[in-house]
């Protein structure tokens, strides 16, 4: 019976992380790319657990998002998705140096691991920046992007050398937002 009960701790761990996706108001396709369940198998605990919520979860429907735009479109979502970049760089959700190495989850145990550390880095993400834009279908769709690297990358800023969010291939030296403010204001 040992052998049937690590199949089972398997099993739990995955109905865990699709409630905790859940929770996060995760769309079922990336729900279903991230644990492996059916479809038929997060709506059922969709209506089974998060229907009796003391606050209601919406469902969203759609496409998850996929413009990278969405990252620079404001100042305010670029200082966000920087934060959000360093949490996941630190739980070593992105790699630093060679993109492409995580791009993949690989056996159910990993995309298990890496599923509650997404998680982890999107609710200390929540606790430092409560009135945050970018929402969790964000947050996965930058995970992806960054750990690809061919759109996306992680960089640093060419006078202060903090962390930031930059295009593959930029046009011209990459500033934050503060550091740009300050060359603005010496021309």
């Amino acid at each position: 019976m040992r052998i049937s009960d690590d199949r089972y701790t398997r099993e739990r761990a995955l109905m865990e992380l699709a409630l905790r996706f859940l929770h996060h108001e995760a769309r079922t396709q990336t729900i279903r790319a991230w644990t492996g369940l059916s479809d038929d198998r997060i709506r059922k605990l969709y209506r089974s657990y998060m229907s009796h919520a003391r606050r209601h979860l919406p469902r969203h429907r759609g496409k998850s998002p996929h413009q990278v735009a969405y990252f620079t479109r404001s100042l305010r979502l670029q200082e966000e998705t920087a934060v959000l970049a360093s949490v996941l760089s630190l739980l070593e959700l992105v790699p630093l140096a060679a993109p492409g190495r995580l791009a993949d989850a690989g056996s159910a145990s990993t995309r298990v691991t890496r599923g509650e550390l997404l998680c982890e880095a999107f609710e200390a993400f929540r606790v430092l920046l409560p009135l945050a834009q970018i929402s969790f279908e964000h947050a996965v769709f930058l995970v992806n992007t960054l750990a690809r690297g061919d759109q996306l990358r992680l960089g640093d800023c060419s006078d202060c050398g903090s962390v930031m969010v930059t295009e593959r291939f930029p046009l011209r030296a990459a500033r934050c937002q503060h550091c740009a403010a300050a060359v603005q204001s010496r021309c």
